[in-house]
């Protein structure tokens, strides 16, 4: 069986051997690229792949080939870097082809995070947590506001504010939503609660019953109303403070405020991550 009956002919319509140019139906410019000039998107939004729909992209492409060329960017180094179709590009490759059809944009490093992004929230394949940090790299990496991403997402602010907040909650439970044990409501009610302890409680006990976000919802408002009323004395400009340098860092902060001393305490998870808050709060001293 030749190649290009192993691949399907769609597929072996569109991908050759050497790079050429075809026009594609938009009327852009289709470069048939070698799989090995191509590395990943650093943007890339997503972390997680689902095995069986790749696989079901793998067994189309073999019927009906490249619908859609990636998109690409050219690199100093003379080889491109992938903007969007990282799915198509891993489908491509497991089919042991040497190039894929591709469109390569001039982007800047912003504009490929948007088009990441975009691309991935209109097929509504990224988790809560991936489009969190995302939105995080924004902030971090672009200096971006809330409402800019928000403009730029055409999404509304309280939804960018609301995932973000995902982010000052403990790593497991952040990894609890990555795997869809734990919905962007089942987050929600678990923010009720500012205790880590009280958020670890309400998550193990909404995965072990498999509660709905409405009795996990009821459950948190009953359990936290003891906590909120503790909370009146501590002062709210403290609390806004603490807010603010979760969002800013990308990590859970608390802030212990006494008549005299108190302490900041600042989460990470790993050395990229100590390293990543390190270089924000010494980019900050610089500035």
């Amino acid at each position: 069986m030749t190649e290009k009956r192993a691949l399907g002919r769609g597929l072996g319509a569109l991908i050759q051997q050497t790079e050429v140019q075809a026009a594609s139906t938009s009327g852009e410019l289709v470069i048939n690229i070698p799989i090995t000039n191509i590395k990943t998107n650093r943007y890339q939004p997503r972390t997680a792949f689902n095995q069986e729909k790749l696989n079901d992209l793998v067994n189309s492409i073999k019927e009906k080939g490249v619908v859609q060329p990636v998109l690409v960017r050219k690199t100093q180094a003379g080889g491109y870097e992938l903007i969007a179709g990282e799915r198509r590009l891993r489908a491509v490759k497991s089919l042991g082809s040497a190039t894929i059809p591709a469109i390569v944009k001039n982007v800047s490093d912003v504009d490929m995070l948007e088009i990441s992004l975009i691309e991935n929230i209109q097929r509504e394949e990224l988790n809560a947590m991936e489009e969190a940090f995302a939105f995080q790299k924004f902030i971090t990496d672009f200096k971006f506001t809330q409402d800019k991403i928000a403009q730029v997402l055409g999404k509304d602010k309280s939804t960018i504010s609301n995932t973000m907040r995902l982010l000052a909650l403990p790593k497991k439970i952040q990894d609890h939503i990555s795997k869809g044990e734990l919905t962007m409501g089942h987050a929600k009610a678990i923010l009720y609660f500012s205790s880590e302890m009280d958020q670890m409680r309400l998550a193990t006990l909404i995965i072990k019953k498999g509660l709905s976000v409405r009795e996990a919802e009821a459950i948190a408002s009953r359990k936290s109303l003891g906590e909120r009323k503790r909370e009146t004395k501590t002062d709210q400009n403290i609390l806004d403070i603490a807010g603010r340098l979760q969002q800013k860092l990308g990590t859970r902060v608390k802030i212990y405020h006494g008549k005299k001393r108190g302490k900041i305490q600042i989460e990470y998870y790993s050395d990229d991550d100590f390293n990543r808050v390190l270089d924000i709060l010494m980019s900050a001293k610089n500035a």
